[in-house]
């Protein structure tokens, strides 16, 4: 593993108030574990001070011109893992919730060969405090069932944003990933064409400060688009 490159994409909108922890909290675990991951942030357009924030303590990232939402800047990332050669790509995010302790046992599964995709779960082995808010559960669960219904897959933690790929991954995303509920539409999509995708358990934590991006929870017409997306995905034709 040590030898393997490693790369943490971290998405960042307007996230002034955690990115510097969240870089110094990966910098801090590779100087005590003598671990090598690097990472790139892909500042969204924010308009607060997180760039600035990345250009003052020379953090590596990518200044986007234009907010390009969650899925644009995501795909930036593996464009990037896919044009620097990397073996493993991490989606990270860039708001404090993801543990990098658990970035090892994310990728374990793909090193021995037992999975193309790994995703993590807040919801299975019983390991995050976190477990996020009622509606958002409700949600996950109605997700859950569609993605079921797509493509014959269950995942408990349809959202998660922590999720680590291999390079045939890494070449499939940096070619096309959704803009649109990235997280559930990328996962039936890579289920479709026959990737081995599997869900480990992880810790997660509350975000340190700021707004999620995710604002339409209770929202029925959100949940209707997300669903009907979802199906559609699950009958395109695999490539």
């Amino acid at each position: 593993m040590k030898k393997s490159k490693i790369l943490l994409i971290i998405p960042a909108y307007n996230e002034e108030a955690n990115i510097l922890k969240t870089c110094n909290r990966i910098l801090e675990y590779n100087k005590e574990h003598k671990t090598n991951y690097d990472f790139i942030v892909i500042n969204d357009g924010s308009l607060d001070n997180t760039r600035k924030i990345l250009e003052e303590n020379k953090l590596p990232h990518i200044n986007l011109i234009h907010n390009l939402g969650i899925g644009g800047a995501v795909q930036t990332g593996y464009k990037y893992a896919l044009k620097y050669d990397y073996d493993f790509a991490i989606q990270f995010d860039g708001d404090g919730q993801h543990d990098v302790n658990y970035v090892e046992k994310l990728i374990k599964p793909i090193i021995n060969d037992e999975a193309d995709f790994t995703i993590g779960s807040r919801f299975i082995e019983n390991i995050s405090g976190f477990k996020t808010s009622f509606m958002r559960r409700v949600g996950i669960k109605i997700i859950t069932f569609f993605i079921k219904i797509a493509c014959g897959f269950k995942l408990k933690d349809t959202t998660s944003g922590f999720r680590a790929a291999n390079k045939k991954i890494i070449k499939e995303f940096a070619n096309y990933y959704p803009s649109e509920y990235p997280e559930p539409i990328s996962t039936v999509l890579v289920v479709k064409k026959g990737y081995r995708v599997k869900e480990i358990g992880v810790n997660m934590y509350e975000r340190d400060g700021g707004s999620s991006s995710i604002h339409s929870w209770k929202n029925f017409y959100y949940m209707i688009n997300v669903c009907l997306s979802i199906l559609i995905a699950g009958t395109r034709r695999s490539k």
